[in-house]
């Protein structure tokens, strides 16, 4: 059974970007347009790991890995942000919240697909 990816940005092109990058490894990817469409998704679904933008309408990515991370569907799955923010701050405000790892945007394809391996298996 392959591994099942849950990718939240705003951006539709970068979703798009990341679900044929994993889709074409051979993972379930389900796609959510925010924060608050991805903790929907994610609690509602089988999920093995999270990549999430930070900064985005209605719900931020920390907000809902804050959020997420208080549900019990969310033990063991990883979390990591794929962003244009770099400072050292906001990624010790994300570990703080639960992510497990950050990717700058914009990402390699094989960067994505070695974090995503390495996170949550084949």
């Amino acid at each position: 059974m392959s591994k099942t990816i849950l990718t939240i940005d705003d951006s539709a092109s970068i979703r798009q970007m990341v679900s044929l990058t994993l889709s074409g490894a051979g993972y379930r990817v389900i796609e959510a347009v925010d924060g608050s469409d991805g903790f929907s998704k994610a609690t509602t679904n089988r999920i093995d790991a999270v990549i999430t933008d930070l900064n985005m309408p209605v719900m931020t990515g920390i907000d809902f890995i804050r959020k997420y991370r208080t549900h019990p569907s969310s033990a063991g799955v990883p979390v990591v942000f794929l962003t244009t923010e770099s400072d050292v701050a906001m990624k010790a405000d994300a570990k703080a919240a639960g992510a497990t790892g950050w990717i700058v945007k914009p990402f390699k394809q094989d960067q994505l697909l070695a974090v995503v391996k390495k996170i949550a298996g084949a």
